[in-house]
C-alpha cells in the first residue's frame, strides 16, 4: 500500500491508520525469514591472508621431504647407499605428485562415502581457478597442493625401514599401490569434510582426533615400514657388521629442515591464520624441544654419552607425537607429550627393535609408528575443549582416550594387512630385494651406476 493512500486514510480515521501501519509492519516481518530462506547462500570468498599462509605452509611441508628427509635418511646410511637413499625421497616426490594429480586427491577428498572418495576430481577434472576448498575460504587448488605434500612425505617415511636392500623398481610399484589403496582411503576416513564442515569419513564420525596426521601419516607409514622390514628380512651383516651412519652432519641438517618444515605441517593444518594455528605452532616447538631433551638424557643415563643422532631422533619423535594433538592441546600438554615421546621412542628404536629382532634400518617404526601411537592416545588425555572443541580425559571426557585407541587399532590393522598383501604380491611377481652381491657392493653403484667419493 502506498504511503499517499495511508496518509489519506489516516486523515479520515487515525485508528484505521494505526491499524494499517501495524499490519504492514507485521507482514514485512513475517516475510523476512521466507525471503532469507529463498535467497541463495552467499558464495564463499577467498581470504587472501589465509591463502598466503597456506601457500607458505605448502612450501614448508614440501621442504620436509626434499631436502629434509632426503638428508636426514641419507646421512644415516652407509656411504655406499647415500645416493640411492636420497634418490628414493626425490623419486617419490615426483611419483606421488603425478599419482595425486591423477587419482589420489579425488579418492581422498571427494565423494560422500565413509570409506573412500570418488573420481569426481580424476585428473583434477573440474578443478578451476575459481574452485573453492569448501568449507575453507581458500582456492581448492591451494588445498590440493597442501595435501599433496602430505601424500609425498608419508610414503617417503616408509623407505627408512627398508633402507639398503629393496629394489628401486619394486619400491616404485609398492609406493604407487600403497598410496592409492592405503594412504588415500585413510586420509578420507580422517579428514574428509562436507560443505558445512561436518565429518564424512568414518573415523572422523567416530570422533577420532587427528589434527595433522598422527594416524594418516605417522602410524600409517610406521606400520607399513615395520611390515616391509619384516617381509624383506634384515640387511646382510645386520648385528655383526658396522652399520653406523656415515655422515651425521647431513642428518643434523635434515632434522633441522624437518623441524622448521613441521610448522607448515601442523600450524598449516588449521587451514586458517588464527589463534589455533598459532597455538599449533607453539605446541609443536615445545614438544619437539622436550622430546629432544628427554631422548638425550635417557641415552646419556643408559649409554653414558649423549649423541647427536640421539638428540635429532628425539626432536623428530616429539614432532611426530605432537602432530595429531597440535590443534587440540595447550603448551602444558605439549610439554608432557614431548617428554613421554622422547623416552618411549628411544625405547622403540633400541630395546623394542632388538627384543623382537627386526631390522628397521633407520627406525621408521621406532620413531614414526611408536611416536604416532603415543601422540594419538595422549591427544585423548590432554585435549582442551577451548582450543579444539573437544575435551580430553583431564577435562572429564575419559571416553576420548578409548576413541583414540580405536582409531589407532583400526589404522594398525588396515595398514598392516594391506601393506603385507601388497609386498607379498610384488615379491611374487618381480621380487622385492636386491641380490646379496648388489647389497654388498652398495645400491649407489649396483642400481644407479653412481657413487660418492
Amino acid at each position: 500500500m502506498s504511503n499517499r493512500l495511508k496518509s489519506v486514510l489516516s486523515s479520515v480515521s487515525p485508528a484505521l491508520g494505526l491499524a494499517l501501519a501495524a499490519t504492514a509492519a507485521w507482514a514485512e516481518e513475517a516475510a523476512a525469514p521466507a525471503a532469507a530462506a529463498a535467497a541463495p547462500a552467499a558464495p564463499l570468498v577467498v581470504d587472501t591472508g589465509i591463502t598466503a599462509w597456506m601457500l607458505t605452509s605448502t612450501a614448508l611441508v614440501l621442504l620436509m621431504t626434499i631436502p629434509g628427509l632426503a638428508l636426514f635418511y641419507g646421512g644415516m646410511v652407509r656411504k655406499k647407499n647415500l645416493l640411492a637413499t636420497m634418490m628414493q625421497s626425490f623419486a617419490i616426490t615426483a611419483l606421488v605428485t603425478v599419482l595425486w594429480m591423477v587419482a589420489g586427491y579425488s579418492l581422498a577428498f571427494t565423494g560422500e562415502g565413509a570409506f573412500v572418495g570418488g573420481l569426481d576430481r580424476f585428473l583434477l577434472n573440474g578443478l578451476e581457478k575459481g574452485s573453492m576448498a569448501v568449507p575453507n575460504p581458500v582456492p581448492e587448488v591451494v588445498f590440493m597442493m597442501f595435501q599433496m605434500t602430505f601424500a609425498i612425505i608419508t610414503p617417503a617415511l616408509i623407505t627408512g625401514a627398508f633402507a639398503d636392500r629393496m629394489k628401486f623398481s619394486s619400491m616404485l610399484v609398492f609406493i604407487t599401490l600403497w598410496l592409492l589403496v592405503v594412504y588415500a582411503p585413510i586420509c578420507h576416513w580422517v579428514w574428509m569434510l562436507d560443505e558445512k564442515g561436518g565429518a564424512v569419513g568414518f573415523l572422523a564420525k567416530m570422533g577420532v582426533l587427528d589434527f595433522a596426521g598422527g594416524t594418516v601419516v605417522h602410524i600409517n607409514a610406521g606400520v607399513a615400514g615395520l611390515v616391509a622390514a619384516i617381509v624383506l628380512g634384515p640387511r646382510k651383516g645386520y648385528g655383526t657388521d658396522n652399520m653406523a651412519p656415515h655422515n651425521l652432519s647431513l642428518s643434523i641438517i635434515g632434522a633441522s629442515l624437518l623441524w622448521v618444515g613441521w610448522f607448515g605441517f601442523n600450524a598449516g593444518s588449521a587451514v586458517n591464520a588464527d589463534g589455533r594455528a598459532g597455538m599449533a605452532m607453539a605446541v609443536t616447538q615445545i614438544a619437539a624441544a622436550a622430546a629432544a631433551l628427554s631422548w638425550m638424557f635417557a641415552e646419556w643415563m643408559l649409554r653414558k654419552k649423549p649423541s647427536a643422532l640421539g638428540i635429532i631422533s628425539g626432536a623428530v619423535a616429539g614432532l611426530v607425537a605432537i602432530t595429531p594433538a597440535s590443534g587440540f592441546v595447550d603448551p602444558k600438554g605439549a610439554l608432557v607429550i614431548g617428554l613421554v615421546a622422547g623416552v618411549i621412542c628411544y625405547w622403540g628404536a633400541t630395546g623394542l627393535k632388538h627384543t623382537l629382532k627386526y631390522d628397521d634400518s633407520l627406525d621408521a617404526f621406532g620413531v614414526h609408528g611408536v611416536g604416532g601411537i603415543v601422540g594419538a592416545i595422549l591427544t585423548g588425555v590432554f585435549a582442551v575443549e577451548a582450543i579444539g572443541g573437544t575435551a580430553g580425559m583431564l577435562e572429564g571426557n575419559g571416553g576420548q582416550v578409548m576413541t583414540q585407541v580405536y582409531g589407532v587399532l583400526i589404522t594398525l590393522v588396515y595398514t598392516g594387512v594391506v601393506s603385507f598383501i601388497l609386498l607379498k604380491a610384488i615379491d611374487m611377481v618381480m621380487g622385492l630385494r636386491v641380490t646379496a652381491e648388489e647389497e654388498r657392493e652398495g645400491l649407489d653403484l649396483a642400481l644407479h651406476g653412481e657413487t660418492v667419493h
